[in-house]
């Protein structure tokens, strides 16, 4: 892509070092790591919060919702998260409080079972002979499987030599390279088995066939390691990297949208802004979506290979998911510290697709998320006595299902669509209808209901196909790209690169990313205690310390229209 960037007036010049594109996670943690390096740094958000997926929204001046922070793994004193903050210089701003990882941090309910999944690998294999009494030899041919890729994963992404446990592992290997789908068929699994080993499956949201084995088994060795929930909500561990970003000097621009990533001779060179300001810098990352960036914001042919063009056209994307947000007058009775994953088949697969099938007839399977029990008595989520939770369920692809024919990513406009309505009020409906079966009634004390669809996802994230979980299948099952894009100073992070879905993912891409850039390797570095951040430049935090207000960016701190609590 030629861009004469000399003569025009609107280009900014000589004033940062990186520009990152979207303030994700992965976006939020490469930044931080380039600005405590003493790179000028901005990061641009088209929202007016930054966060991505793990920002939250406020209703009722007496709710707070959580978009996609439901839960994270791996947070203990040897876990990889507080790794990375630590090595920020925040790791003491943020607390993680941890669910009930002894009786179970999910509860998974079929027909005939409920299994309830505690940290462990062993605990676990436990449990599920204990369901599974008849899959015994199976079940720890999985485990075994899973926690040898899992140690092999883990070291590699520590900076351990395992080239030789690799070639001392050439089954371990081999079997990591394949779907779960295909590793459930060596162990001889039942249908029912299948089910209950794959019941989480909206953590990344593809059916076993559609994902690779060692995406499953690094997410759930994500939560052996401890299942928790961030104290305060997504939102502070969001303010905290961006405390981290601002204090070392970088600079975050919410409401500012990314028209095009300048690219001259194969080399990025910076972005131009919708408003047609240019802002220029050798060093550009983009926490978009892929397909966006390859084929609209890079301009697709003009800036990458035919080939690869080609397969990002062609690449899939995973499962889409709407979400019901409900507030109660009341508190939930017997409510675990876990979230429900309840199935109605003890054949998910079968179940999923006949959803399909039928476009959604009958909900198959709900995921419920309880943020006032897994905050209890933080006085933003909802007031005392009341009740804050999620459902959650995956749904057909496509625009044609909610009445549309294109999305508000490309200026689709839908939100008073007839079609789109009664679509929506529909699946709200069943899934309320379903949930009650679940958790017993509760309709009656409702006090906010809200319901997000794929395309609210698009709207605010410009997510390809409104899922949340990025790439399902860039040119074979299971791959998908790395950090680096082929052009110089390109970068991308975020849900569809190669270093996994969730918040632990997107951070490790971005540690992965800024390890490029400073050519070091920065995550083994922090998880064995070095600081790289100065604590001494962080911002006090006061009585009043919003965590929305912080993740607009220190020049809109003030904007008018924040939503407040109270």
């Amino acid at each position: 892509m030629a861009t004469d960037v000399t003569s025009d007036q609107t280009t900014r010049s000589d004033r940062y070092d990186a520009i990152i594109v979207g303030s994700g996670i992965g976006g939020l943690v490469c930044g931080g790591y380039l600005a405590a390096d003493g790179r000028r740094v901005l990061v641009l958000e088209q929202h007016d919060v930054a966060g991505g997926n793990a920002h939250v929204f406020r209703r009722r001046r007496q709710y707070e919702f959580d978009v996609g922070t439901h839960y994270l793994g791996d947070c203990g004193t040897d876990g990889i998260i507080p790794a990375i903050l630590s090595g920020l210089g925040v790791g003491d701003r943020v607390r993680f409080r941890p669910m009930d990882n002894e009786r179970g941090f999910d509860r998974v309910i079929t027909p005939t079972t409920t299994l309830d999944v505690p940290s462990g690998w062993d605990n676990y294999r436990d449990r599920l002979k204990r369901a599974l009494p008849g899959e015994a030899v199976g079940i720890d041919t999985f485990i075994d499987l899973s926690k040898s890729t899992t140690a092999l994963s883990r070291a590699s992404l520590l900076g351990e030599p395992v080239i030789d446990l690799y070639h001392a592992n050439p089954e371990v290997t081999r079997w990591s390279r394949r779907s779960l789908g295909k590793v459930f068929g060596h162990c001889g699994f039942s249908p029912k088995a299948r089910t209950l080993l794959a019941a989480q499956f909206a953590n990344y949201g593809a059916l076993p066939d559609d994902i690779g084995f060692a995406v499953h088994a690094n997410l759930m060795d994500h939560y052996m390691r401890g299942a928790y929930y961030p104290e305060g909500g997504g939102q502070v561990l969001v303010a905290t990297l961006v405390e981290a970003l601002e204090g070392h000097g970088g600079e975050l621009r919410t409401r500012t949208a990314v028209a095009r990533i300048l690219i001259e001779n194969d080399t990025a060179v910076g972005v131009e802004l919708t408003d047609g300001e240019r802002v220029m810098a050798p060093l550009v990352i983009s926490n978009a979506d892929y397909r966006r960036t390859i084929l609209d914001l890079c301009g697709g042919e003009a800036a990458f290979p035919a080939h690869l063009v080609r397969q990002t056209r062609e690449a899939t994307m995973r499962c889409p998911l709407t979400a019901v947000y409900v507030a109660l007058d009341m508190e939930l009775p017997d409510t675990p510290n876990a979230n429900v994953w309840w199935h109605d088949s003890d054949d998910l697969e079968r179940a999923h697709a006949r959803m399909i099938e039928e476009q959604m007839r009958e909900v198959p399977q709900l995921v419920f998320s309880f943020a006032s029990v897994k905050d209890a008595g933080a006085p933003h989520v909802c007031p005392p006595g009341h009740s804050n939770f999620q459902i959650m369920t995956l749904c057909p692809p496509g625009y044609e299902f909610w009445g549309v024919e294109k999305g508000p990513a490309d200026g689709g406009r839908y939100r008073r669509n007839a079609a789109y309505v009664a679509r929506k009020k529909q699946v709200t409906e069943k899934m309320l209808a379903t949930a009650e079966q679940v958790i017993g009634p509760f309709r009656d004390h409702i006090t906010h209901l809200e319901t997000a669809t794929p395309l609210t996802n698009e709207r605010y994230i410009l997510a390809s196909g409104g899922t949340p979980y990025g790439l399902a299948d860039w040119g074979g099952v299971g791959k998908r790209p790395d950090v680096r894009t082929g052009v110089e100073g390109l970068y991308v992070v975020g849900q569809s690169t190669r270093y996994g879905s969730g918040v632990g993912g997107a951070a490790t891409g971005g540690m992965v990313c800024a390890s490029h850039v400073l050519g070091r390797r920065l995550l083994p570095e922090v998880h064995r205690g070095a600081v790289l951040g100065d604590p001494s430049l962080l911002p006090d935090r006061g009585p009043d310390w919003d965590p929305l207000r912080v993740s607009r960016g220190r020049a809109r701190q003030q904007a008018k229209g924040l939503a407040r609590i109270g």
